[in-house]
């Protein structure tokens, strides 16, 4: 063969090798299992919403789906572990967007930055916020627990699922909002608090209501106010924050599938084809309402939106509280 044929040849076995090479990745996707990072502990709200979804999602894609508990630092160690993978498709994130929106502005380095290092797939659900206290706390109403609160200034204790989590700071909102002063004792994660709240070691906690739902109906635990618009049908007789005299205070997380960074736009877009299809089916809709939480699929472009502006809201309360790492 002579030299001109050859290189003719070899031109077109190496430009058949890169424009094939991407479809043929991405349509053989996924070819193993797939992980999904989840930066709580189990038992959490976070656990709950996560294992939910890939029940119905790793049947639709084929392959099994691990969760990989990454507790830890308000999130951020999951977070980072997620944001540093390899953009392949085999790593998926479950994150509560205002958690990681204000870790950009409450630590000078949190490993990562949710703006620029994840892939938005699809927002799962949505959760409200409750305020719950132990038992044994003498009082039977958000009035009288702010009142008790400013008769005893700095004794009073709230728990978190970790430093610079969004529990830290929406109780952190909550001092602001009630103008009391209450002390934060962390935890990596609400399942870890929990008997502490039950015991009386700590007095309170703005939280997520699924996992307290439980601890509620056997009295384990006391709810005064839902942090939302209106009433809750799983907790219909406990009012609103605004009923309860905090007009106009809310506090909901939203629950978001996503990826790393560079994984590849076509795996990303089956995915939330995926997601949102998963979303749509009766039986997880009941499961998620069971829990507390309202759906709410999405496109990508909507979770990219959400971060924004969330990363503006918690800058603006982290700046109004002069609020530190600690």
């Amino acid at each position: 063969m002579s030299t001109w044929r050859r290189e003719i040849g070899f031109c077109i076995a190496t430009l058949s090798a890169v424009l094939f090479a991407f479809p043929a990745s991405a349509q053989t996707w996924p070819a193993k299992p797939v992980r999904l990072i989840i930066p709580f502990p189990p038992g959490g709200g976070s656990d709950l919403v996560g294992r939910a979804l890939i029940d119905k999602l790793s049947p639709r894609l084929g392959q099994p789906i691990t969760v990989d508990n990454k507790p830890g630092a308000g999130a951020n160690l999951g977070a980072e572990a997620a944001a540093k993978s390899a953009p392949d498709g085999y790593t998926l994130f479950l994150a509560v967007i205002e958690a990681h929106a204000i870790a950009v502005t409450y630590y000078k380095n949190a490993g990562y930055d949710i703006r620029r290092d994840f892939a938005p797939i699809s927002f799962i659900s949505k959760s409200t916020s409750i305020l719950v206290v132990t038992p044994s706390l003498p009082a039977a109403s958000l009035k009288e627990l702010i009142a008790l609160a400013k008769a005893k200034p700095g004794e009073l204790s709230f728990a978190s699922s970790g430093t610079g989590g969004i529990i830290h700071l929406g109780n952190e909102r909550f001092k602001q909002a009630a103008g009391i002063d209450i002390v934060h004792v962390p935890y990596k994660g609400t399942a870890q608090f929990l008997p502490d709240l039950m015991s009386g070691r700590v007095a309170m906690s703005l939280d997520n209501m699924p996992v307290h739902l439980p601890h509620i109906k056997t009295g384990k635990i006391r709810v005064l106010a839902i942090a939302a618009p209106e009433r809750s049908p799983l907790l219909p007789d406990v009012p609103t924050m605004s009923e309860a005299g905090l007009p106009g205070f809310e506090a909901e997380f939203r629950y978001a599938l996503l990826a790393p960074a560079r994984t590849p736009a076509d795996i990303v877009a089956r995915l939330n084809r995926e997601t949102n299809a998963v979303l749509e089916l009766p039986e997880v809709r009941d499961k998620f309402n069971g829990f507390g939480m309202r759906v709410i699929g999405s496109s990508a472009e909507a979770v990219q939106a959400a971060i924004h502006e969330e990363v503006a809201k918690w800058a603006q309360v982290i700046r109004l509280g002069n609020i530190q790492p600690e």
